[in-house]
């Protein structure tokens, strides 16, 4: 009997260890996609000071539930991708577009704020979107096993003429990951270089920024699926 109350209580502790290292570990579990965001309160982004200088908590906050829909958004609908995997020799430019295929309002009652720390002037906020069992559905097709990862390091513009916003700023860097992600991986599985593909990609998780040699550099993963691939031959 002892035995048998040491084991459940075992058991009951480990449960209750992984519930509460959950409350603020990024991931995605079976019905919540959880992510923490970085606000920094003395915003300067591609050379230039933010419009809003400084941030209060309650502006700061606003921000991070902005960006955290975002990156929500992009691991549940992803986006659709064109890639022209360019080609110096042939004065071919390498170019991505990403149409994001679906979107989140910052007021959607499936969107919490968990917890929240100010620390070295950044607003560090751990957020969860809650799941459907539609949307469950949905995160376990991009897990399914037509689909592969790519990781990728992308950077902003250290500087622009005309400053289209802080959180586009980030966009730019995350597009910017998200080619880089996906040229590694191309070269790491066809045998010539094609010219186009074609598919679609989300986040596996909130992505890491931070600031590199003065300019946003994001770390990101991905899940990919490629739907075509044109090699040179067609052209």
């Amino acid at each position: 009997m002892i035995r048998k109350s040491l084991i459940f209580i075992l058991i009951a502790a480990a449960i209750l260890e992984t519930l509460c290292a959950q409350g603020t570990e990024p991931g995605v579990y079976q019905y919540v996609l959880r992510g923490e965001v970085f606000i920094d309160l003395e915003p300067i982004y591609a050379g230039h000071v933010d419009e809003e200088y400084p941030l209060d908590i309650p502006r700061a906050r606003e921000r991070a539930l902005e960006e955290a829909v975002l990156y929500f958004a992009a691991m549940l609908y992803g986006w659709s991708f064109k890639y022209q995997v360019g080609e110096r020799a042939r004065q071919i430019d390498e170019v991505i577009e990403l149409e994001l295929l679906g979107s989140i309002q910052t007021n959607d009652p499936a969107l919490h704020i968990t917890d929240m720390e100010v620390s070295d002037m950044r607003l560090r906020v751990w957020t969860d979107y809650d799941l459907t069992n539609r949307l469950a559905q949905r995160m376990q097709v991009w897990r399914s096993g037509t689909i592969r990862n790519a990781q990728g390091l992308g950077y902003s513009p250290s500087y622009l003429e005309v400053y289209p916003g802080w959180i586009a700023v980030k966009q730019m860097a995350l597009e910017d990951a998200a080619r880089i992600a996906l040229r590694t991986m191309l070269r790491g599985s066809e045998r010539n270089r094609p010219r186009e593909v074609t598919g679609f990609l989300s986040l596996a998780s909130f992505p890491r920024f931070f600031i590199d040699a003065g300019r946003w550099a994001v770390s990101a993963r991905f899940r990919v699926q490629v739907t075509e691939i044109i090699p040179f031959a067609v052209y």
